[in-house]
């Protein structure tokens, strides 16, 4: 009988991050709901459709806490075949390039690009040992080349620089990780699960959560031979 596959969701506490997490469970998935604490990843854990959630506390800027997260899951579960890098922040709504602040800079950075590489390095190597693995990393719109150089783009007027700047070197991240593992049954790629109605995205926002978390989970359950290294809004490629 094969194994239940298991899924580990950063920030899987609230918002795009729950939401991704209870459609896994209910397609099957075990769910590790990863929080930066214990208590909201148990919460969130004990709202997973039929048990299936399995709470651990980790967060992503802790550099040192990251492996061993990881291998306490695999200790626990067996196994991690999904990784969903959906924790991330946007705290620079209101800055220009010339003034955002390094320290916002360097923050962001450290949840939205160190966090998901130090992810992608922990579980990579269970992945290559079950020879099969799916990659999602929460990239945006906000971080592409070909929608920042648009001058009709709607988000032309967003500037918001760390964020770009991080969200343009995840989206480079996908694609260094998947060229490294071309061959291999483990599909690495980018989703942008638009302008989402959560705390980050405020109520203005259009897309409804559950809309949000759409492309991201079929990224995650994507079968054999399924794209990888590419960028995905709506279930459909969009350019870098």
């Amino acid at each position: 009988m094969e194994q239940q596959r298991v899924a580990l969701v950063t920030g899987a506490n609230r918002g795009l991050g729950f939401e991704i997490s209870r459609q896994l469970a209910a397609a099957g998935l075990r769910v590790v709901t990863a929080a930066r604490e214990l208590r909201p990843a148990e919460k969130a854990a004990a709202s997973m459709p039929d048990g299936r959630g399995v709470p651990l506390r980790l967060d992503v800027r802790d550099t040192r806490r990251i492996p061993v997260a990881v291998a306490e899951v695999l200790d626990d579960l067996g196994r991690i075949d999904v990784l969903v890098n959906n924790a991330g922040i946007l705290i620079d709504a209101t800055e220009s390039i010339s003034e955002v602040p390094e320290g916002v800079v360097r923050d962001t950075l450290a949840t939205n690009v160190f966090g998901p590489l130090l992810m992608i390095q922990a579980v990579m190597p269970a992945m290559r040992r079950q020879a099969y693995g799916r990659i999602v990393n929460m990239a945006s719109t906000l971080g592409s080349f070909a929608d920042i150089t648009d001058p009709e783009s709607p988000y032309a007027v967003v500037d918001s620089p760390a964020y770009r700047l991080s969200k343009g070197a995840l989206n480079l991240l996908t694609v260094l990780a998947a060229r490294e593992l071309s061959g291999k049954d483990i599909l690495v790629n980018s989703a942008c699960p638009g302008w989402v109605r959560t705390d980050m995205g405020s109520d203005r926002a259009p897309v409804a959560v559950e809309d949000g978390a759409d492309t991201p989970v079929w990224l995650a359950t994507l079968p054999s031979g399924g794209p990888t290294g590419g960028f995905f809004k709506e279930r459909a490629p969009v350019p870098w």
